[in-house]
């Protein structure tokens, strides 16, 4: 028998005990980096998560876009500034944030995964009120029109999911006034993921997962984690994620999953096979 032919019979017997697992299940992906910009990524996430559909997956996506706001900000002359490495978003930003966001990078990721009978819907916060926001304003830093999640409302989304669609969301918020804020997707995607409380939460970026002495770190706690924030081994932007990932676990979210987006089919991997291929985060070492 061909080696190749006999590896993928064995990886398939190896996802089932995992597919009839996840069955009817919520998972949230959080989804950035090389697998929104690179053409062989993009069409391979829109595959991946269309087969999570089909194996009974309920899935929703919150995406990014920050390269393409910087681009298209530019050709309109506006210049981007960075306060402690978050944008910052004055009314013109949050124009361009909005317009890119939640219309050609929103409506690109929808058109890719419905190519593959993903059933996709491109929202953002703004739509049903998803996003509940207010003015970030933490340690006395001023990012303008950027927010801060201060309630999901889910019914949009289950009314969606029990329709049998997928979900993709763009980050955006509103106030009671309808203020228009600007909110960081990893934050959004672990609020939205503790609100469905969703059984894994997985964030896509151009990182393997969390690196301790140059390797991998398959399972974390929170206390772990906390003990490499300390020591420096977490750091930059890595140090929001982890902790949001905790507080999505708080939330009531099963798993937590930080993977390389720049692999093809990392996604699968993670999740349909007994090693994974990331970085797992617990609120206690058990489950997968």
């Amino acid at each position: 028998m061909n080696q190749e032919i006999f590896n993928k019979a064995e990886t398939l017997t190896e996802a089932l005990p995992w597919i009839s697992r996840y069955e009817g299940k919520t998972f949230v992906v959080k989804y950035g980096g090389a697998a929104m910009t690179e053409p062989e990524l993009r069409e391979s996430f829109a595959r991946d998560v269309a087969l999570l559909s089909k194996v009974g997956v309920r899935v929703v996506i919150v995406h990014g876009g920050g390269k393409e706001i910087t681009g298209i900000a530019a050709k309109l002359g506006l210049e981007t500034r960075f306060v402690d490495g978050q944008r910052y978003t004055d009314e013109a930003m949050v124009d361009v944030v909005q317009m890119v966001l939640a219309g050609r990078t929103n409506k690109d990721i929808v058109r890719r995964v419905n190519k593959y009978d993903g059933d996709a819907a491109g929202l953002c916060g703004i739509d049903g009120g998803v996003l509940q926001a207010e003015k970030f304003a933490e340690g006395g830093v001023d990012l303008g029109l950027v927010g801060r999640v201060t309630e999901v409302r889910t019914q949009y989304l289950e009314l969606l999911l029990d329709g049998g669609f997928m979900p993709v969301i763009a980050p955006l918020g509103v106030d009671a006034a309808g203020t228009v804020y600007n909110i960081n997707a990893d934050v959004a995607a672990a609020q939205i993921a503790g609100a469905l409380k969703a059984e894994k939460l997985v964030f896509l970026s151009d990182v393997e997962g969390v690196l301790e002495n140059g390797k991998l770190v398959r399972r974390m706690t929170e206390k772990a984690a906390e003990a490499l924030i300390t020591s420096g081994v977490i750091g930059g932007g890595m140090i929001p994620k982890v902790r949001s990932a905790f507080d999505a676990l708080e939330a009531g979210v099963g798993t937590v999953h930080m993977i390389d987006g720049r692999a093809k089919h990392s996604l699968l991997l993670e999740i349909f096979t007994d090693k994974g291929v990331g970085t797992a985060l617990f609120t206690a070492q058990e489950g997968k």
